[in-house]
């Protein structure tokens, strides 16, 4: 194999190491932000749990982060809780920084 077809296989392994990652820290952040709106929603253990990952197939919906804060934008509403969507994107930003702490912790 020649030097270049090994750097080509690096940048490979890179990027799907990378997207990996990627996938790995924003479904961990859909989780903990699902966490975040169960407690605003009073669920309790099991029904938190459960709502955290009904949050996380929301992102499956479209791309991009709409699909998760429409869920619990619409989900807070519903219960008479409002807050706004600057509010809520702060949070999901919050949720990402731990997000990608707690994967830095597990691989060391």
């Amino acid at each position: 194999m020649g030097v270049f077809d090994e750097r080509e296989k690096a940048q490979e392994n890179k990027y799907f190491h990378d997207a990996e990652l990627r996938f790995k820290a924003v479904s961990r952040r859909n989780k903990l932000f699902g966490l975040w709106a169960a407690g605003l929603l009073a669920l309790r253990a099991k029904e938190a749990e459960a709502y955290a990952v009904e949050v996380a197939k929301a992102d499956l919906k479209e791309a991009g982060d709409a699909d998760v804060l429409k869920k619990v934008a619409g989900d807070l509403k519903a219960k008479g809780k409002t807050i706004s969507e600057a509010e809520l994107k702060k949070r999901l930003d919050a949720c990402l920084s731990e997000a990608v702490k707690q994967l830095e912790i597990e691989k060391s």
